[in-house]
């Protein structure tokens, strides 16, 4: 994984680009998603870091922002939810798909060669020149799974 220094470097530089002000708030939001795994809705992100750092005012428009112009320049990446929003990930990790429990939220991260190879094989047959990809398949996680059965 990319040092978090250079990661503080070019998200820096990044604010300058956008002709926005660094902020010591827009930093805890880089630094969260770093350190944290998992997938976060900007409003889990804002009531972490007000829990973490409770002298710290940071709106969550700021967060939102924040966000927006991470996920532009590719340090975030994002899974939407259609009318339920979005959660962010940090994005310079491994390339991987996602599962998506419909029921309960949870998201598990995969990865499989097969499905990466068909999707190369597909974008060749359509004289497509894929650039990147996501996926997320919808369902009933497991657990949710036993759960119903359980209330039957």
């Amino acid at each position: 994984m990319i040092d978090y220094d250079v990661l503080l470097d070019k998200f820096k530089s990044i604010i300058k680009e956008s002709g926005l002000k660094y902020t010591k708030q827009r930093e805890l939001i880089i630094k969260f998603l770093y350190e944290n795994s998992g997938h976060f809705t900007p409003e889990e992100i804002n009531d972490a870091l007000k829990i973490e750092y409770p002298d710290m005012t940071i709106g969550i428009a700021t967060v939102y922002r924040t966000l927006s112009l991470l996920e532009e320049a590719g340090l975030v990446t994002s899974i939407s939810f259609g009318a339920q929003g979005k959660k962010y990930e940090f994005g310079l990790k491994k390339h991987h798909d996602h599962l998506v429990c419909k029921q309960c939220g949870a998201i598990t991260e995969f990865y499989d060669d097969i499905i990466e190879k068909r999707q190369q094989e597909i974008a060749k047959k359509f004289n497509f020149q894929m650039t990147d990809h996501t996926m997320k398949i919808i369902g009933i996680c497991q657990s949710c799974q036993k759960s119903n059965k359980n209330k039957e």
